[in-house]
């Protein structure tokens, strides 16, 4: 098997929380290997600065799926949330993973000034994704991104992540 990207996503609701994976072969594959999902229970509640409370249970339930961990794996919201490196949920991902694989954050928001990600933009839009990385270049993971597949700001295959996670919860 060559090395995989994984993109991952989560969804909640009043009463569970849902993810889904989507494995890819290359950065601009347009469709994937394949699309794991699941459904837990109620997710804890959202704490400023602490996202992966939330999100991480649900992001490494998805992993256990695969066979083995992906050599890259993107997630959506950032790796640190500082210029000083304050982890945020790709680099505490990156730790649970006992650092076996590269970790890519893509926000679609500003987090303070976000002076410390690479702004992608991609399609016609002209608002950025921010991204960032633990276990790779930022640089190569910015050009990652904006070689996915999709000509919209939002990669086709992290809308597929975010839709099949939001269909899990049902």
């Amino acid at each position: 098997m060559t090395e995989t990207i994984a993109c991952l996503d989560a969804a909640y609701s009043e009463t569970s929380a849902g993810g889904a994976c989507a494995l890819l072969p290359t950065w601009d594959a347009a469709k994937p290997l394949c699309v794991r999902t699941c459904r837990q229970g109620i997710a804890p509640p959202y704490e400023p600065g602490s996202f992966y409370k939330r999100e991480l249970p649900i992001l490494l339930a998805l992993l256990q799926q695969l066979e083995r961990h992906p050599a890259t794996i993107i997630v959506d919201g950032y790796v640190w949330l500082d210029g000083d490196h304050r982890p945020g949920l790709g680099a505490i991902l990156h730790q649970a993973l006992a650092q076996q694989s590269a970790v890519i954050g893509v926000a679609k928001t500003s987090f303070g000034d976000a002076s410390w990600c690479i702004p992608v933009v991609r399609g016609e839009s002209r608002r950025p994704l921010f991204v960032s990385a633990v276990g790779m270049d930022a640089e190569e993971a910015a050009k990652g991104v904006q070689a996915m597949h999709g000509r919209h700001r939002i990669p086709t295959l992290l809308q597929l992540v975010d839709r099949e996670a939001r269909a899990a919860l049902r």
